[in-house]
């Protein structure tokens, strides 16, 4: 969990087991298996005067597979104007970029789980920029300040949000979920005014509302929403939204007028009336916690 004070200082996560009784319905929601982060690999941004053909990593395909565009939504820069021009191109979508190197077998390996990505995320941008390609790569990584590949980096607006080193595929799809969704079933909420309109529309129906509340940089809030998405595809009969409390000052307030204190907080709402609270990144035991409010009984 994180904790929510005037400086936003970040708690390291607790994990918590998940319950035997939760495993079928766990399983049906989880998304990659978890993989063990990848240790770094230092590059050195000095232009290297040695001859030789660099290796692009690239996700395995059928010999004589035709290769469609959809394959190749990943798209590969090769200067500081390549790049600055595709992320202005890019506006206001989600870029991520994977900063790879030639010799690196752990940018090899993360590799086809970007290029996975980049066919079933159609609103975000991917770009792989192979730093020791050139001596213009080596002067876009030393810009940027990337010293250790594999190496993310996510912008909008053209600007840095977010970055992340050394990581395994589970964290690099909840990355991407997190700072690029915009498709999903779970609704954005961006003010305290937008969690009231929310609320009123759902009076009628009587709908249970699920409000993950997070902050940007918050690691436990980015490990458990694949999960709020997977969940807000699955149970129609619940509605799921989110908000981040450091987006605005209404939404701070927000946070301020609920008593939220640790991220991430999951309120449960019903009739305008706030049922419980849960805080924490568990699975499992979110999962339960919403199955309760909907009236099943789940025994801990």
């Amino acid at each position: 969990m994180a904790t929510v004070t005037n400086n936003l200082i970040f708690k390291t996560p607790i994990s918590i087991p998940l319950h035997p009784k939760l495993l079928p319905l766990f399983s049906r929601v989880s998304t990659l298996p978890f993989l063990p982060k990848f240790p770094s690999s230092r590059i050195s941004t000095t232009p290297n005067s040695h001859n030789r053909t660099p290796l692009i990593p690239r996700a395995t395909a059928a010999p004589g597979a035709k290769k469609t565009e959809k394959q190749e939504r990943v798209q590969r820069v090769h200067s500081i104007e390549e790049f600055d021009s595709a992320l202005q191109s890019a506006k206001e979508r989600l870029v991520v970029v994977e900063y790879a190197a030639s010799d690196s077998e752990e940018s090899s390996q993360i590799y086809p789980f970007m290029v996975e990505l980049s066919r079933s995320c159609s609103d975000v941008e991917f770009i792989l920029v192979m730093g020791d390609e050139s001596a213009k790569t080596k002067e876009l990584l030393k810009r940027e300040k990337v010293e250790n590949v594999p190496h993310f980096s996510f912008y909008k607006s053209s600007e840095k949000i977010h970055e992340e080193e050394g990581i395994g595929p589970d964290m690099l799809v909840g990355d991407v979920l997190y700072y690029g969704d915009s498709h999903s079933a779970v609704v954005q909420l961006h003010s305290g005014e937008d969690v009231q309109k929310l609320i009123e529309e759902h009076k009628v129906d009587h709908k249970l509302i699920v409000l993950d509340v997070g902050l940007k940089h918050c690691g436990p809030c980015v490990k458990v929403y694949p999960t709020v998405v997977k969940l807000s595809r699955q149970m129609d009969t619940v509605v799921f939204a989110r908000m981040n409390g450091d987006e605005n000052e209404s939404c701070m307030q927000f946070l301020k007028d609920m008593e939220v204190i640790q991220v991430p907080t999951f309120l449960f709402i019903r009739d305008g009336n706030i049922e419980g609270r849960y805080v924490g990144s568990g699975k499992g035991e979110l999962i339960g916690e919403i199955l309760r409010y909907q009236g099943v009984r789940v025994t801990y």
